[in-house]
């Protein structure tokens, strides 16, 4: 199997927008073997598992929507593939690796919404699917995530312990001949100084009474805080629902926003409080476990002209600075930038994919690269207003490009993070080879006569 091919395999993940894998379970496999299954369609047999041959088409069909050619990918590796999901799930239950149904169903709530969201209503997301009820909707979206999640588990609990030392990164990149050696794109090294407009601290007790007013009128007078959150709410990802989330200790909200919804009881609802976007107050409707089914309100303060402006000018003040050599951009961005994430690292921009000072041109994000794409190694840009895609109060920003290092061969001490990397990656998918060919073994497997000769990468057909 191509090298290639079978790492771009392993990383499909269910795309719930255009995918709809129905999964079927044989319930009743614990006490034996069964004896062969004479149902249409049953290609595989994993564990608890069944495979259809509707699930490969339907596989099929969800690539080819994804760009991937059907002469890239055969038939028997996508079932290879369904067939490694399944074991994973089989066993993440054999491990007690569960995954609850309360977690479940919350991830369908929120695909549901933004289903919605995309399409315009809940009909339309119906007869797309082809589906009678919404019911029927979530019910085969329940199978499809509780598959994956715990597929998801089983791999990540394989992984999770896995280390490289410097050692074995050195290994692994002389083993690899110099001719075959990854090219790595042209990559750059920036930083930058952020101000945030503030608000003035009337404009912002005016918005904490607005919200202690509506407190007030949910508690006191009965009014509906879903009704209020639709009426008042700026939050552009609840607005529409009542200002509905459901939320868990994992769940990717600020920590103030956790606190404080972790700290409520079931009806209770918060005082305003203040996080990066805004001011809030929060309701939790309902407790379950883990979870908190919750509805908040955002209403962010106004900030005037002057404000904006002020932020502006400062940032011309402190190019003025810089360009004169008068204070140095990362000591400027430690004393002046409001972006806690990067001013005490002298601005730097940290690349989310691995956390390393680079960004590789063709890999950066298009906001991020129309932002630098004109700047010339150590020179300082003008300020540059930035608007928040969540709906937050828009920033300035000065940005330099602080190094450039154009498209080169790999080089084992200029480029250790990335080759660092590709170790561990490799070592990562050899533990997984060993362990999907160990269980394998020991794993009720039944593959149809149809598929026999297929030439999996792992020996699915025992001999």
């Amino acid at each position: 199997m191509n090298e290639n091919l079978k790492f771009m395999i392993k990383a499909l993940k269910p795309i719930v927008v255009a995918l709809l894998v129905m999964t079927s379970y044989a319930v009743g496999q614990d006490t034996a073997p069964p004896k062969r299954i004479k149902v249409d369609g049953v290609v595989a047999v994993i564990g608890d598992y069944v495979i259809l041959e509707s699930d490969i088409d339907k596989l099929s069909i969800d690539l080819e929507n994804q760009g991937v050619s059907k002469q890239e990918i055969t038939n028997c590796q996508l079932m290879g593939k369904l067939m490694e999901d399944r074991l994973y799930a089989h066993h993440a239950i054999q491990d007690s690796l569960l995954v609850a149904d309360d977690q479940v169903n919350a991830m369908i709530e929120n695909q549901v919404q933004q289903l919605t969201a995309q399409v315009g209503s809940i009909e339309k997301v119906l007869k797309f699917y082809k589906k009678p009820d919404l019911q029927s909707f979530k019910d085969e979206l329940f199978e499809i995530n509780k598959l994956r999640m715990l597929a998801d588990k089983m791999r990540n609990d394989i992984i999770t312990d896995i280390e490289v030392t410097p050692e074995e990164v050195r290994q692994f990149f002389y083993s690899i001949p110099e001719e075959e050696r990854p090219i790595f794109g042209a990559e750059l090294e920036i930083s930058q100084i952020v101000k945030q407009p503030k608000p003035t601290e009337e404009d912002k007790q005016k918005v904490i009474q607005r919200l202690e007013q509506i407190k007030q009128d949910v508690e006191i007078s009965g009014s509906s805080f879903s009704v209020k959150a639709i009426l008042y709410s700026q939050d552009p990802g609840s607005k529409s629902n009542g200002g509905a989330y459901t939320m868990d200790k994992q769940t990717p909200f600020v920590k103030e926003f956790k606190d404080v919804a972790f700290s409520l009881k079931e009806g209770e609802i918060s005082e305003p409080f203040e996080t990066d976007f805004g001011f809030h107050i929060i309701l939790v409707e309902r407790i379950r476990g883990q979870e908190v089914d919750l509805r908040h309100i955002l209403i962010a303060p106004e900030i005037d002209n002057d404000a904006v402006e002020r932020a502006k000018s400062q940032l011309d003040s402190v190019r003025t600075e810089i360009a004169a050599n008068r204070l140095d951009f990362a000591e400027a961005a430690r004393l002046f930038s409001d972006e806690k994430e990067t001013k005490f690292d002298g601005g730097v921009l940290r690349n989310p994919a691995d956390f390393s000072a680079r960004f590789e041109l063709t890999k950066m994000d298009p906001t991020l690269y129309n932002q630098i794409s004109r700047l010339k190694e150590g020179e300082i840009s003008y300020p540059i207003v930035e608007r928040d895609p969540q709906g937050g109060p828009s920033k300035y920003k000065i940005m330099k490009v602080t190094n450039r290092y154009d498209e080169h061969k790999a080089d084992f001490a200029k480029d250790y993070m990335k080759i660092q990397e590709l170790a561990l990656s490799d070592k990562q998918l050899k533990t997984i080879e060993e362990w999907i060919d160990e269980r394998i073994q020991d794993t009720f497997i039944q593959i149809n006569e149809s598929k026999a000769d297929c030439d999996f990468a792992n020996n699915w057909v025992k001999e």
